[in-house]
């Protein structure tokens, strides 16, 4: 059950009282503004799902904007569309680009996907200057109204509404696709990178998607504007729209829908307010464009949620998480080399299902290595890996996942974002199997806290939990007791017990000696990337080439 979120009536309270100082006002000049701020809205609700979901600056959403606007001009002007079905090609010409286009830029990250996406913006305005078949520098002319049964939606207070209504779609569309576990998966893919392919979660899958539906809905903005307008050239191509849905993304608030509906009505006028400077005035649009930055460093949605904080979800019913059990990892011959050191020599080892199998080693062994690489994060290097009878190390790290492997990290990535729960649906088929794990760790009664809030014990059960909650038959953990007291690592031993008495096979990473000789009931020993030993606790602890190699050093936890 979702909880309602009151920033929502506040938004509508802005909205309706918008619209009646528009009613009193009556200007024409006043309901193209507002149309404007429409149109400019729902590119930019758009490019929140990807900037603000994902994480990533795509300078591509101001070209899919303009080509949607060209798309519906050459369906409508060249072809004889009606203007209604001449929008649906203004969606779906951009959607199926921005498709195809995350296919390679998706694979990117950071700066790289500004200056791929640039390229793109900048292909697209050439392409439009130069081509006549796109009018050339004079663009496509005669665009007719758009009509519906018969009416005429041209202009004034009917073009408003259809505007509007478009900017409905819009935050229904991205409320659809950032709602609930989909939301929180996205934050994960955003805030935890490393961590969300070892919870089954395939970044490029949801990057297609949302770049898809990210030009999609800038796609309907252009389309809206060339009907508008009734001309279509290639200044809707101009970096200056990418800008101008940039700042709007910013100021409204990262990932905010509604945030940007709020900016775009704030930013959009700006320019029409700031004209009696004459010359000057892009140096004062630009000064106050850089004190709502200053003064509103998270946007106005930030800043109502200073005032109305977002509830928590409400969780379901504590379930259960259904595990994959009876299945044992192997590995043979894993390698990995760094340049010229050599982090990993032919290294094999089986973990049985129902076993805990400790790894030890000085820094440097090759303990965290060996866990990337059978966990698929590091996919470098030789060697076979398989679970049960399925070979993995050809797969991808969501994929092994979704076969059974999950990964516990010595440094979780934590979504500061989301709350408890948030953090751990995000990885679970479900809510009940989400509460079912935050049961085992401990955590249940946690659940509608901020994960920010928790301290570093209780972060480690969450990563534990979220790891859990993915049903997994393999279970690997790098170093789940560094920084617990002793108390706490009691209730963490007689939980991996159990966890192995139920099936799972468990492989653990860790310095702390008094913690896992008595929990393993095998222990690898590595040195310089080889495995040195191997066997029972007191067998291994009793080899001399693992005196020599490690138990005899002071140990670093």
């Amino acid at each position: 059950m979702r909880a309602i979120d009151r920033r929502g009536w506040v938004y509508a309270l802005m909205a309706l009282l918008g619209f009646a100082a528009l009613a009193a006002a009556g200007d024409g000049y006043a309901l193209r503004i507002a149309t404007l701020v429409g149109i400019y809205a729902i590119a930019a609700i758009g490019f929140q799902l990807v900037f603000g979901h994902l994480g990533l600056l795509a300078l591509s959403q101001g070209a899919f904007f303009g080509i949607g606007a060209y798309a519906l001009a050459l369906a409508t002007v060249e072809l004889g569309v009606t203007p209604l079905p001449g929008l649906l090609i203004a969606v779906l010409v951009p959607a199926l680009l921005g498709a195809l286009v995350a296919l390679p830029v998706a694979r990117l990250e950071s700066h790289y996907v500004a200056l791929a996406t640039l390229g793109l913006a900048q292909l697209a305005l050439l392409l439009a200057t130069n081509l006549e078949v796109l009018g050339g520098a004079n663009g496509v002319y005669g665009v007719p109204p758009l009509t519906v049964l018969g009416v005429n939606l041209a202009e004034g207070w009917p073009m408003l509404v259809a505007v509007w209504l478009g900017v409905a779609l819009a935050l229904a569309l991205g409320g659809w696709a950032t709602a609930g576990r989909r939301g929180a998966r996205l934050t994960t893919l955003r805030d935890a990178p490393l961590a969300a392919p070892a919870l089954g979660l395939d970044p490029m899958g949801y990057r297609v998607g949302m770049f898809a539906l990210a030009a999609g809905t800038a796609g309907l903005g252009g389309g809206l504007q060339a009907l508008d307008l009734g001309v279509v050239s290639p200044a809707v191509l101009r970096f200056d729209v990418m800008v101008t849905l940039l700042a709007i993304a910013v100021v409204g608030g990262r990932g905010s829908g509604l945030g940007a509906v709020a900016a775009a009505a704030l930013l959009v006028p700006l320019p029409e307010l700031f004209r009696g400077f004459e010359s000057g005035y892009l140096i004062v649009y630009g000064g106050a464009m850089l004190a709502a930055i200053v003064l509103l460093p998270r946007g106005l949605d930030g800043a109502l949620a200073r005032m109305v904080p977002r509830p928590a979800p409400i969780p379901p019913r504590q379930g259960t998480v259904p595990p994959r059990l009876g299945v044992a990892l192997r590995v043979e011959g894993l390698s990995r080399r760094f340049g010229g050191v050599v982090a990993l020599d032919g290294v094999s080892f089986t973990v049985p299902s129902g076993r805990i199998v400790g790894l030890i080693g000085a820094n440097g062994s090759g303990k965290t290595t060996a866990l990337n690489r059978i966990s698929g994060l590091d996919r470098v290097g030789g060697g076979e890996m398989w679970l049960g009878k399925t070979r993995i190390d050809t797969l991808s790290p969501a994929r092994r996942a979704r076969l059974g492997l999950a990964r516990g990290f010595q440094h979780p990535e934590i979504p500061a974002d989301l709350s408890v729960f948030e953090v751990v649906v995000a990885a679970a088929p479900s809510g009940e199997a989400a509460m079912a794990a935050l049961d085992r760790t401990g955590l249940i009664d946690r659940a509608r806290e901020p994960a920010a809030s928790l301290g570093p014990a209780a972060r480690r059960g969450l990563d534990l939990a979220r790891a859990l909650a993915t049903g997994p038959s393999v279970l690997l953990l790098d170093e789940p007791a560094a920084g617990l007291t002793a108390e706490e690592r009691d209730r963490l031993s007689s939980l991996l017990r159990r966890l192995a008495r139920e099936g799972r096979a468990l492989l653990v990473v860790e310095h702390s000696m008094d913690f896992l000789l008595p929990l393993a009931d095998r222990i690898i020993c590595l040195d310089a990337g080889r495995v040195i030993a191997e066997g029972t606790a007191d067998t291994v602890a009793a080899d001399p080439a693992v005196r020599t190699a490690y138990l005899g050093r002071e140990v670093v936890s």
